[in-house]
């Protein structure tokens, strides 16, 4: 770390949004310019700083300073304190009022504008408003940079110091210092364990009450994240224990508070009424919610359609040149004599031709249709395989740019009579809840997925919880189809999922490749090594794979040698060797990339899970642009945390989504998340190839452990009441 105090000469770029800046100063002692790089908040040309930071070496602007900290020099003589005033930092102050200030105070006049503002209408021509507006500049110029030195001092990164000053304003670091714990709830992004360093920091007892439910908040937090939709009181009372030095009894105290006061909500198991439940409010509302909901649609009377199967089954041949099964015709008859229905199954059992033989009947009756899938990835390609329109759920509820509001809902619902969702199995309690109050109760809703895949990334299981609670008409289609059954792929998936080991017998026809392999490999970094050659070599040249686009790295994890961060450096290393010019925490990116977005951005209509191509790099505006599908999507470099490489994905963030190539490895180092349902989820990612590659030993684990995790849910319970 180096320290360097000198004028800025000029900003070569900011970002309003959160003060990243790119500007040049002029150094004191050399009296050479330096680039300097970093969050700097309200900094202007011609101020005196001194700034702590790191050299780095850019691969096309060369040698910069990467700013870790930074303070303003304040003039001191009076020529530069009317220097420093006539350049405008403060508003409301011309020259004769600068000159009238200067001679009133001397060398305390920028002490006295901020420290003793009600002196000021001693000037003649400032009276108590000038003083004030005088003041206001003052502080606002001033209180964001005091902030900033705040967090720095307590080990907060400078760039939550926007939404920080954004949320509290000018009186952020009093706000901060009488209740730290404030910023966990508050700022997205800043963990309990941080704000509670600066807790400590000021000297906050550990038994302080404010720091007792912030850490309640918290554990409930990592129950939902974990996918939870309540938490168990004694675990909860066990972890303040063991974790943070809370005793129990503070703890139980903390949690009758919070549920008086509505934070959360605390019921009597389901499963075991001497087990208190803890919810947090919103998920607890979303819950019963969605069971009061599905309730009222199975309470209203279904109108007669007037059509019979034989007409069905003509409307289905004279659109789409196909004559259903009896199961399918089944599913087509039931489907218009009820409110609500789901349809499960695994690949190659119809699920999308019957999406299409529904809509072509519905079409019929003159029925108005919107078809959703919970992702982009998945609404494009029920959009591609029914030749419809088809839409995220987010974008269909009108979801506005704070997650907790939708345009859609009970008191203006969807303008539809038949409400189809793919993929149903991704669907998380909050967004169900909101689905459901959006759909007219004049409507029908269907309901499709593989319940046997991963449950939704956010809480809940809400697919399996509506077919457990079996009060809604659900149609599991077992019968795979002779298409389907020519399939290594298909035929593999549905061994998988009956716990039986893969066949990776090659095909009979000796000229014909197998869509499916497995490579026996107990070395990672070997494991390593063959996935990079896969791709960049033998797929491309023995399949006509694109090595980027088609095909996809899917691994159980983040971390760790076969985890997605070394993954995607080394295919990225391979499979795109130019110059990074875009950094993001050691690693950097490339025009031609392969990128996912990691979080819902409303305003850019850009969710979690996207995936797109970089197109163009510019990094003299320090912006880069992604490809998603045709559209082109602009990020700031400072919001490179909303994007990550993508040539190596979880199976997780996979759901909804077909490749024409899946490359998935499974060794041992995943013990944890080695589970049959995740391996049947990767598999069935696969449209034309999988190569499964790690050692036996790791397949047999996954395949006999049929037990994921359970998530502790009462929507079937509450289906029942």
């Amino acid at each position: 770390m180096i320290t360097i105090e000198g004028h800025l000469e000029r900003i070569t770029y900011y970002n309003r949004e959160n003060h990243f800046t790119i500007a040049r100063l002029k150094a004191i002692k050399t009296n050479n310019p330096v680039t300097v790089i970093g969050f700097m908040p309200a900094v202007k040309p011609g101020e005196a700083l001194k700034i702590k930071g790191t050299w780095e070496t850019h691969p096309k602007y060369g040698q910069q300073l990467r700013i870790n900290s930074f303070e303003v020099i304040l003039p001191a003589t009076i020529d530069t304190i009317k220097k420093y005033l006539e350049s405008g930092f403060v508003k409301g102050i011309g020259p004769k009022i600068v000159d009238a200030l200067i001679d009133r105070f001397k060398n305390r006049t920028l002490e006295v504008i901020e420290k003793e503002p009600e002196k000021l209408i001693a000037v003649k021509g400032i009276g108590k408003a000038k003083a004030a507006q005088i003041s206001a500049s003052w502080k606002e110029h001033h209180a964001i940079r005091s902030l900033m030195l705040f967090l720095q001092e307590n080990g907060i990164t400078t760039s939550y110091t926007a939404k920080i000053f954004r949320e509290y304003g000018e009186d952020a670091v009093n706000i901060i210092r009488n209740d730290p714990y404030r910023l966990s709830n508050d700022i997205p992004g800043i963990g309990f364990h941080a704000v509670d360093a600066i807790a400590q920091n000021l000297n906050i007892a550990k038994e302080d009450p404010k720091r007792i439910k912030a850490c309640i908040i918290y554990l409930i937090g990592q129950f939902a994240a974990d996918g939870h939709i309540f938490s168990c009181e004694e675990e909860i009372l066990k972890r303040c224990g063991n974790l943070f030095a809370i005793t129990q009894e503070k703890a139980m105290d903390a949690l009758t508070v919070l549920a008086d006061e509505g934070e959360i909500v605390i019921e009597k198991s389901f499963d075991n009424p001497e087990v208190n439940a803890v919810y947090p409010k919103n998920l607890h509302e979303a819950e019963n919610g969605i069971a009061n909901r599905i309730k009222a649609f199975l309470s209203v009377p279904v109108t007669l359609p007037g059509i019979d199967s034989k007409q069905i089954t003509a409307e289905v041949v004279k659109k789409l040149a196909i004559n259903p099964s009896p199961e399918q015709l089944k599913v087509l008859h039931e489907a218009l004599f009820h409110k609500v229905i789901i349809i499960t199954g695994g690949p190659g059992t119809g699920k999308t031709t019957l999406i299409r033989s529904i809509n072509a009947v519905f079409e019929f009756l003159g029925k108005q249709i919107i078809l959703a899938a919970p992702t982009g990835r998945a609404a494009r390609r029920l959009s591609e395989v029914t030749r419809r329109e088809a839409t995220t759920i987010h974008k269909l509820l009108g979801c506005s740019l704070e997650e907790d509001f939708f345009d859609k809902n009970q008191d203006n619902p969807l303008d539809a009579d038949v409400v189809i969702v793919d993929e149903a199995s991704m669907v998380d309690t909050l967004i169900m809840f909101h689905l459901l109050n959006a759909v007219s109760m004049n409507s029908v809703l269907i309901l499709v997925g593989d319940v046997f895949q991963l449950p939704s990334v956010g809480p809940g299981n809400v697919l399996a919880d509506m077919i457990n609670s079996k009060i809604i008409k659900t149609f599991e289609l077992k019968k795979i189809f002779r298409q389907a059954q020519e399939s290594p792929i298909v035929i593999n998936a549905h061994r998988i999922r009956k716990g039986t080991a893969p066949d990776f017998q090659k095909t009979e026809e000796p000229d014909k490749l197998s869509e499916f392999y497995f490579i026996e490999i107990n070395n990672p970094d070997r494991v390593v090594e063959t996935i990079v050659e896969l791709c960049r070599k033998r797929i491309p040249e023995t399949f006509g794979f694109g090595p980027v686009q088609d095909i996809q790295v899917l691994t159980p994890m983040h971390k760790g040698v076969i985890g997605t961060g070394n993954l995607n450096q080394a295919l990225q290393r391979v499979l795109n060797a130019q110059s990074a010019v875009a950094e993001k925490g050691g690693s950097g990116f490339r025009p031609g990339d392969k990128v996912m977005h990691l979080k819902n951005n409303y305003q850019k209509e850009v969710f979690n899970g996207d995936i797109g191509t970089i197109s163009s790099i510019d990094a003299s505006k320090r912006r880069l642009s992604v490809d998603y599908y045709g559209r082109i999507v602009k990020y700031d470099f400072a919001e490179l945390e909303e994007l990550s490489l993508a040539y190596a994905i979880t199976v997780h963030k996979s759901q909804g989504s077909e490749y024409p190539a899946v490359i998935v490895p499974i060794m041992t180092q995943h013990f944890a998340l080695l589970q049959r349902n995740l391996l049947y989820t990767a598999i069935t990612r696969g449209k034309k190839l999988v190569i499964l590659l790690g050692s036996r030993k790791a397949l047999d684990i996954a395949l006999k452990n049929d037990s994921p995790r359970k998530r502790f849910s009462s929507l079937a319970n509450r289906l029942h009441c």
